[in-house]
């Protein structure tokens, strides 16, 4: 795909690197979980693709819900106060929950995340994130799956983006402003 102008992107993990990553975490959580109810929480918009390749390699019965929540506002920087914009439709109530973020940075939304299904009655709540910048950690959050830990850099495909563009490259890439 080509960049916006002036922008470009730096392939940071290709498409063949995840796909092996999210096998071997769907393999993992398979064994973790077996025999356990199981309702995997997709956190939108960023983690729709992660979700969707990642149930794929977890042989169990499972449910999938999603939340989406909103710390930015029109910033580029999170507020910190985080807002649900779409709640859960299912009770998560005597479940093993598994909440599938597409990428962990701060840190904010995720403690509110985790906190909020917790009070909610599951049995267990655990925390899969594709990506971890722990550069940018300001809250500690308990990431029990993780796939890539990656450099304090902006990074878009895979599901992120930037303004709603690139989220559709089958790679993680470092976007660069090449006009500034």
């Amino acid at each position: 795909m080509q960049a916006a102008q002036g922008e470009r992107l730096e392939v940071l993990l290709s498409a063949q690197q995840i796909a092996s990553r999210i096998q071997n975490l769907g393999k993992r959580i398979t064994l973790d979980y077996q025999n356990k109810p199981l309702i995997l929480i997709g956190i939108l918009k960023g983690s729709f693709i992660f979700l969707a390749d990642l149930v794929r390699y977890i042989d169990l019965p499972i449910s999938v819900d999603f939340m989406a929540l909103s710390s930015y506002g029109s910033s580029t920087k999170s507020s910190g106060v985080v807002r649900i914009i779409k709640d859960l439709d299912h009770s998560i109530e005597g479940h093993h929950v598994l909440v599938v973020e597409d990428i962990v940075d701060t840190g904010l939304t995720l403690n509110y995340i985790y906190g909020h299904v917790k009070s909610r009655g599951a049995l267990s709540v655990k925390i899969c994130s594709l990506l971890d910048k722990p550069d940018r950690r300001q809250v500690a959050v308990p990431l029990h799956y993780k796939g890539f830990e990656i450099p304090d850099e902006f990074v878009v495909g895979y599901g992120l983006d930037v303004g709603e563009r690139y989220r559709n490259l089958p790679d993680v890439c470092k976007l660069v402003r090449t006009d500034a």
